[in-house]
């Protein structure tokens, strides 16, 4: 049986704060994958589906026509999804006309374990939870809903959550109660179209529930969906890795970061996957073969790696003006970037520049250590080809071809798309052999700041410790400034704290300061 499938994905998501600040809250990540892309792929491959579109629409509408260029998708904008006179009822009368049929309504929030039947007869999705005031309810009788409630109204030891999932068999006698509620219809949303199909039959289905709209039922959805195998990838807030079948998909807020990624892929398609798609704000290339590097890394094989980044690492002679230039971004992209990044981290993490002990050490504020630093042999740097976040957790290792394949590439250097300092790479690997994102994941650290006191402990790989050790041997062999190298490291760590969470942000804080004066005094 074809059907169509309603999806309303108009509201702002508030409950969800932060999270949603740049995406739309059914675009939020539950297993490296949109919420929204468990709801899709929950319905057959025929179904053809209606989405409500209001806040950051754009990106919804982005995101299926690259992750689902074979499915049917009908969009509609809706007119007011905040604020007074918005409300659910609005956003479904807003699409009435793609649903005059029998159709599936699914909240954008709502994941079920079982197969979603189709709309072939009314019924209402529910499931057992511990506190009902937070969900309308419905009471049950001989499996058929006789009842809906509003919230904190229905009987506690008899009632069930609604969970947002319907099959509407009876459009006709639906819509009628739609179109004549008027404002109560507008704010009570599709329950006030299934009330009227109560005297009709509606069957009451059971579901196992997974709720993402709140910060605490979307951690619970994260765990139960997660895969042990799925790949370490730190949130940001303004940034989204999707994988989706055989292909991944790079969200950024940025249109700019956008078409320069899609560009720099041209210029790296030697060792990066060829992009297929783009849209303003996402781009699209098939799933590279291959296991990400911190899970195959050796010494033998870091040494390997070293030898195709030398390779990789093409150097540009550049002329005595381009050369001019290059210094200045650099000067750019170490100092000013680093100052500007530091006061968003005090200001995001609610910090300030303080001479509290790190570890037991006496430490000078911040402000002063970088105003200790030489950017000028900082900004002397090297110009060549570059990927500009080059650690282990871009980088895979193929096997069977014997080849290293680059991931997420840095979109400029400075906004130079094609020449960027090597050093940076550099520091990178090194960044990255110190904090290893798995540990991150697995959180393995802690970090305890207070007015007097930072201290911080992490756990570190033994293989990556060993790394280090021949990586420091490598750089002075090659006749590359390990110090150079160690001090942009610190200036990495405290680059990357405002862009993180809470507390992987403090540790970073902490580990640049304590690593930049460590640097400066030796």
């Amino acid at each position: 049986m074809s059907y169509r499938v309603f999806v309303p994905c108009a509201g702002t998501g508030s409950r969800l704060g932060v999270k949603t600040r740049y995406l739309n809250k059914s675009l939020v990540s539950v297993a490296n994958r949109p919420v929204l892309s468990h709801i899709i792929e929950g319905f057959p491959d025929d179904a053809e589906f209606v989405v409500a579109l209001g806040y950051k629409g754009h990106l919804v509408r982005e995101f299926l026509t690259l992750a689902y260029p074979q499915r049917t998708f009908f969009f509609e904008q809706v007119s007011v999804y905040e604020g007074p006179n918005s409300g659910l009822g609005l956003t479904l009368q807003s699409c009435k006309a793609h649903l005059s049929q029998p159709f599936v309504f699914i909240s954008c929030d709502t994941l079920v374990e079982e197969v979603i039947p189709p709309p072939d007869t009314n019924w209402m999705g529910y499931a057992e939870v511990n506190h009902l005031e937070s969900y309308r309810t419905i009471a049950i009788k001989s499996e058929k809903v006789i009842s809906i409630a509003e919230k904190g109204e229905g009987e506690p030891t008899t009632n069930k959550a609604y969970i947002g999932l319907a099959g509407i068999y009876d459009f006709g006698p639906f819509w009628d109660a739609m179109d004549h509620g008027q404002g109560i219809a507008r704010d009570a949303g599709e329950v006030f179209g299934l009330r009227s199909l109560i005297e009709k039959v509606i069957h009451a289905k059971l579901f196992n529930w997974h709720d993402t709209g709140t910060p605490d039922s979307l951690a619970l959805a994260r765990q139960r969906y997660r895969d042990l195998d799925e790949p370490n990838i730190l949130e940001k807030q303004n940034e989204s890795l999707w994988f989706i079948d055989n292909s991944v998909i790079k969200f950024s807020d940025d249109a700019g970061f956008i078409a320069n990624r899609v560009s720099r892929a041209e210029q790296l398609c030697d060792f990066v996957p060829i992009v297929n798609a783009a849209t303003t704000h996402m781009y699209r290339y098939t799933k590279a073969e291959g296991k990400v590097f911190s899970e195959s890394v050796t010494v033998p094989l870091f040494n390997r790696l070293l030898e195709h980044c030398e390779y990789f690492w093409e150097r540009r002679a550049l002329p005595t003006n381009e050369a001019i230039g290059f210094r200045r971004t650099c000067m750019r992209f170490y100092r000013d970037k680093t100052l500007e990044r530091v006061e968003l981290f005090y200001k995001t993490f609610d910090r300030r520049d303080g001479s509290e002990e790190i570890n037991g050490k006496p430490m000078p504020p911040l402000n002063k250590l970088l105003d200790s630093v030489n950017w000028d042999w900082l900004a002397d740097g090297l110009p060549g080809r570059f990927h500009g976040d080059l650690h282990f957790e871009n980088i895979l290792w193929n096997t069977t071809a014997q080849r290293f394949i680059f991931l997420d590439w840095r979109q400029d250097f400075g906004g130079d798309l094609c020449v960027g300092d090597i050093y940076y790479d550099l520091s990178k690997i090194l960044h990255g052999l110190v904090v290893c994102h798995q540990i991150v994941a697995a959180n393995l650290f802690t970090v305890k700041w207070n007015s007097k006191n930072i201290d911080y402990d992490f756990n570190r790989k033994q293989v990556l410790v060993e790394c280090e050790s021949e990586y420091l041997d490598w750089l002075a062999s090659r006749g590359y400034d390990s110090k150079k190298v160690r001090v942009l490291t610190a200036l990495i760590y405290l680059n990357i704290a405002s862009l993180h969470h809470d507390p992987y942000s403090l540790l970073l804080y902490s580990l640049g300061k304590s690593m930049l004066k460590a640097e400066l005094e030796s």
